[in-house]
């Protein structure tokens, strides 16, 4: 299974979806980095993203983008592929 790291916050209906929805294609671990509790990881986020909303979903360092982005990846069929490299 790849590896998924996900930018993320305390109080965040997009960053709940998106780990529902990657549990539901069979993750088990997800790396979750909050940024509001570390600003220099918000910058990191921002820097690797070109972004600053959460979530932020990179899969084997490769970004996929926030939840809705995510998601509209996985009804194209390319989600599962990723996470099953």
């Amino acid at each position: 299974m790849a590896k998924v790291v996900m930018y993320c916050t305390a109080v965040c209906p997009y960053c709940i979806n998106a780990e529902r929805l990657l549990k539901n294609r069979g993750v088990t671990e997800i790396e979750k980095i909050r940024i509001d509790l570390n600003d220099e990881q918000r910058v990191i986020m921002e820097s690797r993203s070109n972004r600053r909303t959460v979530p932020q979903i990179f899969i084997d360092d490769r970004h996929i983008g926030g939840f809705d982005d995510m998601a509209a990846l996985d009804r194209a069929g390319g989600l599962l592929p990723l996470l099953q490299q």
